[in-house]
């Protein structure tokens, strides 16, 4: 049942992503029509445009929306019979976490749609969800006894479910930060204004920072039971740490120094990019996170 959901999971994905793209390209044609035959001086003709071409978009949308929804719905089976299964949070090796990773940016996309009604944000969320469940089809989906540094299921589920919070949450910035910087100044027809992604951006590190907060302490409480030392400066507890003042930097300069528009949306960048460098950091830093369930001894 867990894999049957895991594959309808991936296919709503795909297919909410598919709705989004037809729906924001349909409407950028009506309105490329409209200035068009504003152009000629057709105002009748243009006013009949808006109304018979932009009414199915929008309600494709909605179908994406309403499919997105959906998919998550498959994910959460997925993992939740895999939990049933394996006897532990499914967070255990590359595949299960990379399916968790999936539902994080999921949930937070879903979670920011329905707060400031930004569809498009979707065209950049969900093809990093959809890469996750792709890639989680290339790896083993095996479940193997767990080493002995995972044999702790409370710190198991909490540090790792903290930890899909957080990439989720970063996820929806990257993706207000990418909108913000692929549009002037003043903004353009079609996507959110320049000022609203800026504040979707800052308000989605918010709520992830202390999650990432939460993913260091619990790791360093987690490391000091299994390996006895708080911090080993272990190549992965560095790239966290090396995240986590991205972010920090990120949110002190917008506080402090008053950091807004394309400043803020490269560091917002730069700190995605640390995050899937810490993510996939275990499949070749090697030191104590050397597991993956890919090469593990």
């Amino acid at each position: 049942m867990s894999e049957y959901s895991f594959v309808a999971g991936i296919l709503a994905v795909g297919l909410a992503l598919i709705c989004y793209a037809i729906a924001f390209a349909s409407v950028r044609f009506a309105r490329t029509r409209t200035a068009m035959a504003g152009a000629r001086g057709g105002a009748g003709a243009a006013g009949g445009s808006v109304t018979t071409v932009t009414r199915g978009p929008s309600s494709l949308a909605t179908y994406g929306t309403l499919i997105a929804w959906l998919a998550l719905a498959f994910i959460t089976a997925s993992l939740t019979f895999r939990t049933i299964v394996v006897g532990h949070g499914p967070f255990a090796n590359m595949y299960e976490f990379s399916i968790a990773f999936a539902w994080g940016v999921l949930a937070m996309y879903l979670y920011f749609e329905h707060r400031y009604h930004q569809r498009v944000l979707g065209l950049i969320a969900l093809p990093i969800a959809l890469a996750m469940l792709i890639y989680a089809t290339t790896i083993p989906s095996t479940a193997d006894p767990l080493v002995p540094a995972l044999q702790n299921n409370l710190l198991l589920t909490v540090h790792v479910a903290v930890a899909i919070v957080a990439y989720g949450t970063f996820s929806v910035a990257f993706a207000a930060a990418v909108l913000y910087l692929i549009q002037p100044a003043g903004g353009r027809r079609g996507l959110p204004k320049p000022v609203l992604l800026d504040e979707i951006s800052y308000r989605a590190v918010v709520i992830g920072f202390p999650f990432l907060t939460l993913v260091i302490v619990l790791g360093a409480v987690w490391a000091d039971v299994a390996w006895g030392s708080y911090w080993s400066w272990d190549p992965k507890e560095t790239a966290s740490l090396v995240t986590w003042l991205i972010y920090g930097a990120y949110l002190h300069a917008r506080v402090v120094r008053g950091w807004r528009g394309s400043r803020s949306a490269w560091l917002l960048i730069a700190g995605f990019g640390a995050t899937l460098f810490t993510y996939f950091g275990n499949l070749f830093f090697g030191g104590l996170h050397s597991y993956s369930g890919l090469n593990d001894n």
